[in-house]
């Protein structure tokens, strides 16, 4: 069974191939931007602009799936929301930003309303305070 989940073991960290390839993309536009400056040709401009097209993918690619990412952690969120808060909270789950959505969905069932509270009325606003604040830790192993 896997270790429980808490503040501080929750992170996810990019795999080992997607940092791989990010290395062997920085190194091979290095490279052929070097030899740009020594011998240009034809094929050296279509493989740095290849590597090019490669550095600056790799990155967008990653970025545009935590923003999908995102999104259905605030769709889900919004739904827990509406089964578990009181009816007074209720009508202010618009107010809570997506960073905010993304902090509180570690809270446990238990502890949502007050943490909900405590993040409308000012009290916690930023995503890692939030976080830090759940006493109950609702781990999510399904993450990308």
């Amino acid at each position: 069974m896997a270790e429980p989940q808490s503040y501080a073991n929750h992170a996810k960290r990019p795999p080992v191939p997607f940092l791989a390839a990010w290395f062997a993309a920085t190194a091979a536009a290095a490279s052929f931007l070097f030899g740009l400056f020594i011998d240009f040709s034809v094929e050296t401009l279509a493989l740095f602009l290849t590597a090019g097209a490669v550095s600056v993918g790799i990155p967008l690619a990653r970025r545009f799936a935590l923003g999908v990412q995102d999104r259905v952690i605030r769709l889900e969120e919004r739904l827990r929301m509406e089964r578990l808060l009181p009816d007074d909270l209720k009508g202010r789950i618009e107010d809570l930003t997506t960073d905010q959505l993304i902090g509180l969905r570690f809270a446990s069932d238990a502890e949502l309303s007050g943490l909900v509270r405590r993040v409308l009325d000012g009290e916690l606003t930023e995503r890692k305070e939030i976080k830090q604040a759940v006493e109950n830790w609702r781990a999510d192993h399904q993450r990308i």
